[in-house]
């Protein structure tokens, strides 16, 4: 309703005053520059969607290391980095969306602008400049009434002006003694003068105003004629406009996209399959009462063999390798983190192993305590007796001669860690080196 007052006021005022219309044609030039506005405000939100979708891979990608290098094991350490697959994806989104503002929401306001403003040579739109001769010419005819009615209403009013003066000398001549009957007669006549002219100036300024309102009609109607084609270009902008907005609505609003639900379908799924009972079992099967034991058992002494009998094919020449518990079933290696992969344990299960607390203040707060820091410690330097292909995955093949890092001692079954020079590490059995 509002609105509709304002539009009527401005047609109102546009109407009755000469040269007024400078509002309606600016607009056009406004309405070219709002484009230019839209397209800058769209631009900047695909910069916001672009940054968001990068810090959540960057996040993503971080926490997944060091889920997949910490203890969490079993359906939990799934469904933990279930919420980092679902940033990746939402971050996918995000890169939709930026993708979606600038190729398709950017373009389509900036075909639409160049077909509705034309740029002229000299400056401004074609458009305004139609606008404002088609006003002006619609103005010339009543603007040269208005401009005489103008003149002949300002002469009458002087002519009232003179009129009262005269009559006022007059009065004051009567009442002064030392003025003569010949200067009374004077005022008088200059006073009939003045009525005469004023009563001329009256009859010209109410032919001028009459002469004024006849044009009127004939003048509204061309007015309007021009007022309406701005309005329907105003229409075409703003009926675009809603479109446009729309669009924008649609391409933001990830909650009517069908791939976000299902982004969030699968993460409560997986988090919904966490089974504590599994966990513990795997767990006791693996790091407690359940693991195989490698119980001690009677061996005749020999002097070349320094470890258990051998369980694997071994090079010709070669001593036996030590047990291979050291390693969880083959079926069970996909649910235990790496973590759990990169460590050795014993044999046997205890409680007397106490694992390192986690501090959040550890190393300043900047290093998970997931991470696993032996790569960084140093090592002995050692020298391949003979060839070895290792059997697991977390086991090292090398060629006799080769040198390498040892960097943990041997554990009670006689492996031990190191590093090759490629920068693998795993585990070897202690009696197929010589330290350098």
């Amino acid at each position: 309703m509002l609105v509709e007052v304002f539009v009527v006021l401005e047609y109102m005022e546009l109407k009755t005053n000469v040269g007024n219309y400078k509002r309606a044609v600016k607009r056009v030039d406004d309405g070219h520059r709002l484009c230019n506005d839209l397209m800058g405000c769209l631009q900047e939100r695909a910069k916001i969607e672009k940054a968001y979708g990068d810090q959540l891979t960057a996040w993503s990608k971080r926490w997944r290391q060091l889920i997949e290098k910490g203890p969490q094991y079993g359906s939990v350490e799934r469904a933990w980095l279930a919420v980092m697959t679902e940033a990746e994806k939402v971050s996918e989104l995000h890169q939709d969306v930026k993708n979606n503002l600038l190729n398709e929401d950017v373009e389509k306001v900036k075909n639409w602008q160049k077909e509705a403003y034309h740029k002229q040579m000299i400056g401004g739109f074609k458009e305004a400049k139609e606008a404002e001769e088609g006003f002006k010419k619609a103005q010339k005819p009543w603007a040269k009434k208005l401009k005489e009615m103008e003149a002949a209403k300002k002469t009458y009013h002087m002519a009232c002006k003179e009129e009262r003066l005269a009559a006022a000398r007059e009065a004051n001549g009567k009442t002064e003694a030392s003025v003569t009957p010949d200067q009374q007669k004077k005022l008088h006549e200059k006073v009939d003068k003045c009525k005469q002219d004023m009563q001329k100036a009256k009859e010209k300024y109410e032919k001028s105003l009459e002469e004024l309102s006849k044009c009127t009609p004939q003048y509204m109607e061309c007015m309007e004629q021009v007022f309406d084609q701005c309005q329907q270009h105003e229409v075409k902008r703003l009926t675009f406009l809603k479109e446009a907005l729309l669009d924008i609505k649609r391409h933001l609003n990830l909650t009517e996209n069908q791939s976000y639900v299902t982004v969030y379908r699968e993460l409560e799924r997986t988090i919904q399959a966490i089974s504590t009972q599994e966990d513990l079992r795997w767990f006791s099967n693996n790091h407690g009462p359940g693991m195989p034991m490698n119980w001690p058992a009677f061996e005749e002494y020999n002097p070349d063999q320094a470890a258990a009998p051998p369980k694997k094919k071994k090079p010709d020449g070669a001593p036996p390798t030590p047990s291979t518990d050291h390693v969880a079933p083959p079926g069970d290696r996909s649910s235990v983190s790496s973590y759990d992969k990169n460590q050795a344990y014993s044999a046997e299960w205890s409680d007397d192993e106490q694992p390192t607390a986690y501090s959040g203040n550890e190393n300043g707060g900047n290093r998970n305590s997931f991470e696993d820091d032996s790569s960084t410690g140093k090592g002995v330097r050692v020298r391949a007796l003979y060839d070895y292909d290792g059997q697991e995955q977390d086991e090292l093949t090398f060629k006799a001669g080769d040198e390498f890092t040892k960097t943990e001692d041997e554990d009670e079954q006689g492996w031990c860690r190191g590093r090759l020079d490629s920068g693998q590490e795993g585990l070897y059995p202690a009696n197929y080196v010589e330290p350098i």
